[in-house]
């Protein structure tokens, strides 16, 4: 009885897996063909989780595992979060993916089935668990991509998913190899120990540290290894591309922390100069790419790439500042994009799918509320304020402003300024162009209800971010003091 109660830090996960076996088992029994229970049942699992991750909390930090596994604010904070996304992305697809027979016990269960790799990703001290979690998050990702098995154009996004996400999975193992090669140990705690003692190989850390770099860039889809994302963006159902989009990002945040941050702070001088060039190209080939894109889904993708760069201009600064605004921005981003492809999925219906740019041509004719929630989520990716996309961004820039990145932040401002440009551009066509469909939009009660909150979530808390910030700061804080 006591071995279990030691394992209160991973009950969440635990309970997550046999939830997963118990919803595919189940379904094969349930009858009916809009999976209604299933769905119920999925929604249900993440509830629980929600829970059991709220109940479990303790104050400090938790080691499970021989110091493999940790609990604490950080992990506890963004795995509410990941639940929340995954449950606003399934309230999101319900309509969307029964329309196109696509909402099956297999796209809920690898959905889980990622979700599960994050929250391992999450609470992870050691680079095996990582490289473990990562694996499980990006195979069930794969898989949902391919789901579409009659769409030539969603099995060729899978396949080049796949194999740039395992030669991006080769860099991050090699890279791994050679900090085991020179500190004498894959875990958090240990590797950082032993760089600051002074024990370590400094010319295998620098090395393998290039290949994580690489491999995480590869993760985070930033420039110039962004070249899975438009295409994927691109090519997968729009239920699938939300998902990639939205839980995914929160989960890479805690690996880039747990791997960069809590192991390799010491190198700082080395890996901040290359985050550097990659946030700087992100921003560039993201902001100036989507301006000539015609699909909405393309548009996002390079706007993601670009935000990404922003992300990274709040780790690179190296302080407790620049570290809770990259979560806080994290957060925020993850929340805009929810809004921007549940936004798409609404104004879908059956055989068309409103991912070009000027299916958006006279939304506010057709539903001004529509209209208004797209308008807040494009000025708040924009950074306009009072949205919270204008406080995410000011906080990762001026903590760059404190550690004296002055040149790095006139160029974010610089790019962000032409990234308005394709933003404000949809809200000129929903407001000022003739809508090319005068037909009525059916909406699900319970997406129209959550793209509202989602569209008001953004303005408030860019009003007030206070609570979010404290938090995300907090967070971050307690695991890099404590650890």
């Amino acid at each position: 009885m006591s071995y279990i109660a030691t394992l209160l830090p991973a009950y969440a996960e635990i309970f997550l897996l046999t939830m997963i076996g118990v919803i595919l088992i189940a379904d094969q029994f349930l009858p009916g063909q809009t999976r209604t229970l299933t769905y119920l049942l999925t929604q249900l699992t993440l509830l629980g989780c929600s829970l059991i991750t709220v109940s479990s909390h303790v104050d400090g930090i938790a080691y499970l595992f021989n110091g493999m596994f940790v609990d604490d604010l950080m992990s506890d904070v963004l795995k509410l979060l990941t639940y929340l996304a995954v449950s606003m992305m399934l309230v999101y697809s319900r309509s969307y993916l029964i329309v196109r027979g696509l909402f099956t016990a297999e796209f809920l269960g690898l959905a889980l089935l990622a979700m599960l790799g994050m929250m391992v990703m999450i609470s992870a001290s050691n680079f095996v668990v990582l490289y473990i979690g990562l694996e499980v998050q990006a195979l069930s990702l794969y898989a949902m991509v391919a789901l579409q098995r009659d769409s030539a154009v969603a099995s060729e996004s899978a396949m080049k998913y796949f194999v740039l996400g395992a030669m991006a999975s080769g860099f991050l193992l090699y890279g791994m190899s050679m900090i085991y090669g020179g500190t004498g140990s894959l875990d958090v705690q240990t590797i950082a120990a032993t760089i600051r003692n002074g024990e370590a190989n400094t010319l295998l850390l620098v090395f393998g540290l290039a290949f994580l770099v690489a491999g995480l860039a590869f993760k985070l889809g930033v420039a110039p290894f962004h070249m899975w994302v438009p295409d994927v963006y691109h090519g997968a159902p729009t239920a699938m591309t939300l998902l990639i989009g939205s839980a995914p990002k929160l989960a890479a945040f805690a690996f880039v922390m747990r791997i960069l941050v809590e192991s390799l702070q010491p190198l700082l001088i080395h890996w901040s100069g290359m985050l550097m060039v990659l946030a700087v190209l992100s921003m560039a080939v993201g902001n100036i790419t989507a301006i000539a894109q015609t699909n909405i889904k393309r548009m996002f993708a390079y706007s993601t790439i670009a935000h990404m760069g922003f992300l990274l201009v709040g780790v690179l600064s190296g302080s407790l500042d620049g570290y809770g605004g990259a979560m806080f921005y994290a957060v925020a981003y993850v929340l805009m994009t929810l809004g921007g492809f549940g936004m798409v999925m609404l104004l879908s219906r059956e055989g068309f799918e409103a991912d070009k740019i000027d299916d958006f041509k006279g939304l506010n004719q057709r539903s001004p509320w529509l209209a208004f929630m797209m308008l807040l989520l494009m000025f708040s990716m924009a950074g306009v304020p009072p949205t919270i996309g204008f406080y995410a961004k000011f906080s990762v820039l001026s903590a760059a402003v404190q550690t004296g990145h002055i040149t790095l932040v006139v160029l974010a401002v610089l790019f962000s300024l032409i990234g308005a440009f394709y933003y404000l551009r949809i809200v000129k066509l929903m407001y000022f162009d003739a809508p090319e469909s005068h037909e009525k939009l059916y909406l699900q009660p319970d997406s129209a209800l959550l793209v509202s909150i989602n569209g008001l979530a953004v303005l408030l808390l860019g009003i007030l971010p206070n609570a979010l910030m404290t938090v995300c700061a907090a967070s971050v804080q307690q695991s890099l003091l404590l650890h």
